[in-house]
């Protein structure tokens, strides 16, 4: 009879402060340090990669999301710099993370195998759309190069079934053929996407073999431990559910083999949260008082119930709400000041007067003029000059 080995169990989970889990928060998203990718081109790419994943949004009331973002960690951002990513350099490409994303592209391989799915099953909404018609705009592509929803002008055209969709059936059948990774985004002017085949525009003779199932659970690990610095389920698998279990059971491995360290975040309750050892022997940002006025969108804001944990701070995203029930405005922007969010500001850039507007002000927890307000203003004076300086691109 052979004795079975003892499994060996996590030790009791670290405590951690709420203000020591914001700052290893604020660190990976590298929100602590002025200039943390440098400056130039190559930058945008290097931001990207750090974290994961940049998240494209369509509404344009102030600087697109993805734009935004970028700038709050790269002052000297251009939108010129994405560009040249994405079309001339091909470092970054666009696909599905919980949204649709600026990814690395040498991440493409754990994307392919949801390529494939999408192929094998597509959604509801390209049901209607005939393997005759994906082929008919594919070989339109292959035979005379990249081309937008505007090229296509012999459509017959439809009514519309949802708001954001298009009289032209070829803005599907792109779509469709985009999310099964037959073409790919290769250039974007404001939102108008430039589709082109996905191996013409990488250059590949032959394509990349998607990873396994388990090789992305680590990439998803990994992704999260860089950006987050401290994670959980939820933070990691956000909006992926069905892939908890699999990353719960890489998480023990881990922790057995004291590659992570369970941690107790202050007020966390029952949520489970992990970090690696490194992680929390890190010392102190010196630059723990910049001021980033922040995107809806932002990695840092668009897990709610993590930001409201962490800040304390429960976000109102109401674009989509009647007026008379808005409670920060249509477009609020968190401010981070320091380590606490102490305003959310509603903007308009007025951009044939020349001006970013100020709907709505609104303080939050300890915010005050009379502290916060100075630092808060020299940050709006910047992020104006952004938008001004961008609004001739359009991007």
């Amino acid at each position: 009879m052979t004795r079975s080995t003892p499994i060996r169990r996590p030790k009791k989970p670290a405590p951690i402060s709420k203000s020591a889990a914001r700052a290893i928060w604020l660190r990976a998203q590298r929100l602590d340090a002025a200039e943390p990718f440098g400056a130039g081109p190559q930058a945008t790419p290097a931001a990207i990669e750090h974290l994961g994943y940049v998240q494209i949004d369509t509404i344009h009331v102030i600087e697109r999301s993805h734009h935004h973002i970028l700038f709050t960690r790269i002052p000297s951002y251009e939108h010129a710099h994405l560009q040249q990513a994405q079309s001339v350099d091909k470092s970054v490409f666009e696909y599905w993370t919980h949204a649709l994303s600026y990814v690395p592209t040498k991440d493409i391989c754990f994307f392919l195998p949801a390529m494939k799915r999408y192929a094998d099953s597509s959604s509801n909404w390209y049901k209607s759309v005939t393997p005759r018609e994906v082929g008919k705009v594919v070989s339109r592509i292959r035979r005379h190069g990249a081309l937008t929803i505007r090229d296509i002008d012999d459509d017959v055209l439809v009514d519309k079934d949802h708001a954001w969709a298009s009289r032209k059936p070829s803005k599907r059948a792109l779509q469709l053929a985009f999310f099964t990774g037959r073409l790919a985004i290769a250039e974007r002017h404001g939102m108008v996407k430039s589709y082109e085949l996905i191996e013409r525009h990488f250059g590949w003779e032959k394509r990349p073999r998607p990873l396994s199932e388990a090789k992305i659970d680590e990439y998803m690990l990994e992704r999260a431990l860089r950006s987050k610095g401290i994670v959980s389920l939820d933070s990691i698998c956000h909006l992926q559910a069905a892939r908890k279990p699999q990353i719960r059971h890489l998480i023990d491995r881990r922790v057995r083999a004291r590659k992570l360290v369970p941690v107790a975040v202050e007020g966390a309750g029952r949520t489970e949260h992990w970090a690696t050892p490194e992680t929390l022997d890190l010392p102190p940002s010196p630059d723990g008082h910049l001021v980033h006025v922040l995107s809806p969108f932002d990695p840092l804001v668009i897990q709610r119930k993590r930001l409201k944990l962490f800040f304390g701070y429960d976000h109102l995203f109401e674009a989509y709400v009647p007026r008379d029930k808005r409670r920060l405005g249509y477009f609020a922007l968190p401010v981070l000041h320091g380590d606490e969010i102490v305003a959310a500001i509603d903007c308009k850039t007025d951009r044939q007067a020349g001006k970013l507007l100020i709907q709505q002000w609104t303080w939050i927890g300890r915010g005050e003029k009379a502290e916060h307000g100075p630092a808060i203003d020299e940050a709006l004076h910047r992020f104006e000059k952004f938008q001004l300086a961008a609004t001739s691109t359009d991007n």
